[in-house]
């Protein structure tokens, strides 16, 4: 079967050119013979990596080979030299971490029609490298806390798994965060090379469900269901509070299904970058599903008078 420079990326064929630059950076990292020193593997996919790439990453050669269908078609058509054309291998090295050793030492793009453009690269033409500092790649984590953690703050540890090795690492989560926020860590990426930095830690946050509060923003909410007669009468119920303390309200007479009553500054404490937030209690009505005889008489002399 034909190879597909689609294929040797891992990309798809809708990828776009950010999508496939990101394929082609992480498989030179490495595939790079640096890296793999001797290693004949290696070597043809980077060959063969270079070459997906020096025709994807240009617009017009792309055209072209989505225009043929197959790889064995373009190269019938088109030689090493249009392939490479342009495509200066040296420049994206470099920006990878990887370059020429020398003062003003540089490669141009390929032009010979029938040689090996990675002849200094293989065998006995190889010059040597010098491997710049590269930052460390970057972690992403997903952290899931409670939603109490997500209004007072919390102190975790996770493990995280480094190469070959787990790490554990100390979050500090401040309180207010939000759903869906994220924290950068500095450093606590995995490690630099030739002396680069290491990467960074991002970690997403996600609230876990409570089985009574609710969270929008800064306020909280919580449900709570009263008789019919104590909504007609009025009452004062006990209502727990996210900080774990019972906060008596009152309950005006002639209360309606679905009001909200409010307890100022009972949501998320204030933060220096936003106001305390409330706490609203939604007030629903248990009508009962079923009543005795003593019950459906009250209730017959109730109607009879209007109610």
């Amino acid at each position: 079967m034909a190879e597909d420079y689609y294929n040797i990326l891992g990309i798809g064929k809708a990828a776009t050119a950010e999508e496939i630059k990101k394929a082609y950076r992480k498989l030179a990292l490495k595939l790079h013979p640096d890296k793999n020193p001797g290693n004949k593997e290696a070597e043809e996919k980077f060959k063969k990596i270079n070459e997906a790439y020096a025709v994807l990453s240009d617009t017009t050669k792309r055209k072209e080979y989505d225009q043929f269908g197959s790889t064995d078609s373009f190269k019938q058509r088109f030689s090493q030299e249009d392939i490479f054309r342009d495509f200066d291998l040296n420049e994206i090295l470099r920006d990878l971490g990887f370059g020429f050793g020398g003062a003003g030492q540089r490669r141009q793009a390929y032009s010979q029609p029938q040689g090996d453009p990675f002849s200094s690269f293989f065998g006995a033409g190889q010059r040597s490298y010098n491997r710049m500092p590269q930052k460390g790649e970057d972690l992403y984590y997903n952290i899931s806390i409670t939603l109490e953690e997500s209004v007072f703050g919390v102190e975790k540890k996770i493990a995280l798994q480094k190469q070959e090795r787990l790490e554990e690492v100390n979050v500090k989560i401040p309180k207010g965060i939000n759903s869906g926020k994220k924290l950068r860590l500095m450093g606590k990426g995995t490690p630099g090379l030739s002396g680069g930095p290491a990467g960074d830690l991002y970690l997403e946050i996600s609230i876990l469900p409570h089985p009574i509060f609710a969270r929008d923003g800064n306020d909280i909410y919580i449900e709570k269901s009263i008789n019919f007669t104590q909504a007609v009468l009025g009452t004062a119920v006990d209502i727990p509070t996210v900080d774990g303390s019972l906060k008596r309200i009152k309950v005006p007479a002639g209360t309606q299904g679905n009001t909200k009553i409010r307890l100022k500054g009972f949501g998320v404490p204030a933060t220096k970058n936003s106001p305390a937030g409330d706490q609203y209690v939604k007030i629903s009505i248990n009508v009962p599903k079923k009543l005795n005889d003593q019950q459906i008489k009250l209730i017959k002399e109730l109607a009879e008078t209007g109610l």
